[in-house]
């Protein structure tokens, strides 16, 4: 089978590999769908600058958010059956540490946990080698474009929105249009908050947000973003404001935009920030989370909340483009001005 590699200067490379043979307590899983991370462009596709859990195997076939179906099931296995449509958390720790007993695999700390896409084999190919353990079963009333948004973006959004407790009595402010503050936003609704206020510095993402009900109000980032906020809140801010950009001064929006006692969570990747913490924090008595990915525990019950709620994550897809085109996908990711992009495959 063809399979995309990334090797580190802004291009797509395919390379051939052999289909796997699933071992003890693994399955192997047609895909049918594999959507773009952020970090794979900040971390592996412009350059190989990720180190640790971050760092990028070369020749390893990319793609950390696959979705597809079981086709064979090796000996061990305790629940999984061929046929079966499934989400794959992104990452397999050691499974006995304290964050992999907890479910947070991503915090796995052991020599050899590896990340779907980056240490070890992904999903943009025709088939990837799955633990048993990082499967998650994938309802039938969910596309495998639904699943495959699930496995980073939408679940890092659920976490912290989660630990946040967004519920009905929040307004909600999104610093960050991409993928990941289009899923809050998604998400953010169907938990109650609301009016939904989200900053880009993208007007085809603020375009995009506004389209699809998303958001309330969609402001440019920079600016008089902050007197907007504070002019469709009666000057007070937003209960709860997460930072999806990772940029510094979108970070400090968000925690200038975030009301008195409220919350303010921090999941976009890299960068810095710098703030007045006495002003901004303290003498605001803001709680200030930082949230990085979520649980398995925690995705599947994402998965779960989704079908009950009837909530599709596809509808922030933009792009569905075939493996043969990953270079063009890539591009398209890279640009920053698209939703969510996705590799998809011959149901």
């Amino acid at each position: 089978m063809q399979g995309v590699i990334l090797p580190g200067n802004s291009t797509v490379d395919f390379d051939e590999f052999e289909v796997p043979k699933p071992g003890h307590g693994q399955v192997l899983v047609r895909m049918k769908a594999s959507s773009i991370c952020g970090s794979d462009i900040r971390a592996i596709y412009r350059a190989h600058l990720g180190k640790g859990p971050e760092g990028y195997r070369p020749g390893t076939i990319a793609g950390h958010e696959p979705c597809g179906q079981v086709v064979e099931v090796g000996p061990g296995c305790r629940r999984s059956r061929v046929g079966d449509r499934v989400v794959i958390y992104h990452i397999n720790g050691c499974g006995v540490c304290d964050e992999c007993r907890k479910g947070y695999m991503i915090g796995c700390h052991d020599e050899h946990r590896a990340a779907y896409g980056w240490q070890r084999d992904g999903g943009h190919a025709p088939y990837l080698l799955a633990e048993e353990a990082t499967c998650i079963r994938l309802p039938d009333s969910l596309s495998y474009i639904d699943g495959a948004l699930c496995a980073c973006g939408f679940g890092t959004a659920y976490e912290a929105l989660r630990r946040m407790q967004v519920g009905g009595r929040d307004r909600l402010l999104i610093t960050g249009l991409g993928p990941v503050g289009l899923a809050a936003a998604m998400l953010g609704r169907a938990l109650g908050a609301g009016p939904i206020v989200g900053t880009d510095v993208s007007e085809d993402r603020r375009r995009l947000a506004r389209e699809l009900g998303l958001v309330d109000h969609a402001f440019a980032a920079g600016g008089s973003a902050l007197e907007n906020i504070l002019d469709v809140t009666a000057g007070r801010g937003c209960e709860a404001a997460i930072d999806c950009s990772g940029a510094a001064p979108a970070r400090l929006t968000a925690l200038e935009g975030t009301r008195e006692w409220g919350r303010c969570a921090f999941v976009g990747e890299g960068g810095d920030v710098g703030f007045e913490v006495s002003k901004l924090l303290i003498h605001k008595q803001i709680t200030l989370f930082g949230s990085w990915v979520t649980s398995l525990n925690h995705l599947e019950e994402l998965v779960e909340r989704l079908d009950r709620w009837d909530v599709h994550p596809e509808a922030t897809c933009t792009h569905r483009l075939t493996i043969d085109r990953a270079a063009e996908a890539y591009d398209l990711a890279d640009k920053g001005q698209a939703g969510k992009v996705c590799i998809v495959f011959d149901e």
